[in-house]
């Protein structure tokens, strides 16, 4: 299944890499991940939990689309 991920820290860069090279969102790379390598988002969802950074990206996305209900988010 997940053969060559064996923390969240990984998954991360390595949804980092497909956000640069393809220019897309976290969730569009997340998606593109599962579809190379044949995984059902539900197997990479634990990865994404324990890796707060990339949560926190991708909820930010997601408030973008409107697929969550937008909260208040501070300048950076």
């Amino acid at each position: 299944m997940i053969k060559k991920l064996r923390t969240p820290q990984k998954f991360a860069l390595e949804i980092e890499d497909i956000v640069q090279e393809k220019n897309i969102d976290y969730l569009d790379a997340i998606m593109h991940y599962c579809e190379v390598n044949n995984i059902e988002p539900d197997a990479i969802a634990s990865l994404v939990r324990n890796n707060q950074t990339l949560k926190a990206k991708l909820y930010t996305d997601c408030m973008q689309l409107n697929l969550v209900e937008k909260t208040a988010i501070l300048p950076f």
